[in-house]
C-alpha cells in the first residue's frame, strides 16, 4: 500500500506539500495539487480520512438542521440533500440529517440550516461552529437562495404579456423573507403597468388555497391571472377554478414557484420558476467547507438565477 512518502516521492514535492494538497487544498497551487493527485492516482493511493481528521479536529461529519414540518415540502428536500451529499462526498465528508431536539447529539464541523423563521434566530445564534442558511435572511448570515424577487416578477410579467389586466397573488401566509420577496417582485411588475393588483395570503398548503380561491371566484366575476407564491399553493388554485366549471388556462391562467414535482403531476402542469435545487445544495456545502477551512471567517451570499419554465397552466398545446 502506498504512502504519504511515496507519493511525495513520485511527484518530487515534500511530504509537507503532499499533507497540504490533502489537509489545506485552498493553500496549494492548482499546478501543485495536479501534480499531487496524478501521482496519487498512479499509485492508487487512498488517504486515511480517519487520521486526518484526528490530525486536524476534524469530525468528517456535516448537519442539515431542517426546522420546518418536512411534509409541507417534500420531494422539496431530496433535491436539495441530494447536491449536499454529492459536495460533501467529493470533500470526504458526511452527511447528517438533524432536528431541534436531535442537533447536539454527536459532534460535527459545521452546519446547514433550512426553514429558518424569525423566531428561530435566538436559538441558532448560540451556536459556535461555522454555520450556512439554505434561504435568505436578513441577520447577516452566509446564505443560498434564489433571487425570490426575479422570479416573482418573471412569472408575473409572463402573465402581463398574456394580456392579463387583473391580477391575484396567492401569497404565503409567513413573515419571512422568501414570501416577502416573492410578493415585492408581483408588486414591481405590476406597478409599471399601473395595475393594482390583489393579494391573496394563504398557508403554504393546496387545500388552504382551494379554499381561499373557491371564496373569491363565487364573488368576483372576471378575467384572472394567478400569480402563487409556491407550486403547492398553485395546485389548489387549479382545482378550485376546475370545481367552478372553468378551465386553466382557457379561463384562467396560474403560475407557480418551486419547480420541484408538484407543477409536472399537476393537470394542467404548472408554469413555475424552477428552482436548481440540486445545484443549491451543492453551493451550501461548498460555503460551509470553505467557511470551515477558513476558520468560520465570513462568505456572504450566493443567490441562483429564477428560471422560467412555461407550460400548460398560461400556455394552451405547449
Amino acid at each position: 500500500m502506498a504512502t504519504l512518502s511515496d507519493v511525495a516521492k513520485k511527484a518530487n514535492v515534500s511530504k509537507m506539500t503532499v499533507s497540504r494538497v490533502l489537509n489545506h487544498p485552498e493553500q496549494v497551487t492548482d499546478e501543485l495539487k495536479q501534480l499531487v493527485y496524478k501521482a496519487m492516482e498512479e499509485l492508487s493511493y487512498v488517504p486515511n480520512y480517519a487520521a486526518r481528521a484526528l490530525v486536524n479536529n476534524r469530525t468528517q461529519v456535516i448537519k442539515l438542521l431542517i426546522l420546518e414540518e418536512m411534509d409541507t415540502v417534500e420531494p422539496y428536500y431530496m433535491n436539495l440533500l441530494t447536491g449536499m451529499s454529492r459536495e460533501l462526498d467529493k470533500n470526504h465528508y458526511s452527511l447528517q440529517l438533524v432536528t431541534r431536539t436531535s442537533l447536539n447529539i454527536g459532534k460535527c464541523d459545521g452546519i446547514i440550516v433550512t426553514g429558518m423563521r424569525e423566531s428561530d434566530y435566538s436559538f441558532i445564534e448560540k451556536l459556535t461552529i461555522p454555520v450556512v442558511l439554505f434561504g435568505e435572511n436578513l441577520h447577516g448570515y452566509d446564505f443560498v437562495d434564489v433571487d425570490n424577487k426575479k422570479g416573482a416578477y418573471v412569472t408575473t410579467k409572463h402573465i402581463l404579456d398574456l394580456g392579463y389586466k387583473q391580477l391575484i397573488f396567492m401569497g404565503i401566509d409567513e413573515d419571512e423573507p422568501f414570501g416577502q420577496l416573492r410578493e415585492a417582485g408581483y408588486l414591481d411588475a405590476i406597478s409599471e403597468d399601473d395595475l393594482e393588483g390583489k393579494i391573496i395570503r394563504v398557508k403554504n398548503s393546496s387545500r388552504a388555497s382551494e379554499a381561499k380561491v373557491s371564496e373569491f371566484l363565487s364573488k368576483n366575476d372576471g378575467k384572472f391571472g394567478f400569480v402563487c407564491a409556491s407550486d403547492r399553493i398553485a395546485t389548489g388554485v387549479i382545482r378550485a377554478i376546475q370545481k367552478t366549471g372553468k378551465s386553466v388556462p382557457e379561463d384562467y391562467v396560474v403560475t407557480g414557484f418551486d419547480g420541484v414535482f408538484l407543477d409536472r403531476i399537476s393537470s394542467p402542469k404548472i408554469t413555475t420558476i424552477k428552482q436548481p435545487l440540486m445545484e443549491m445544495g451543492e453551493a451550501c456545502a461548498r460555503m460551509l467547507l470553505k467557511k470551515i477551512n477558513e476558520r468560520n471567517k465570513n462568505q456572504g451570499k450566493h443567490i441562483f438565477e429564477p428560471k422560467l419554465i412555461i407550460r400548460e397552466s398560461t400556455i394552451l398545446d405547449t
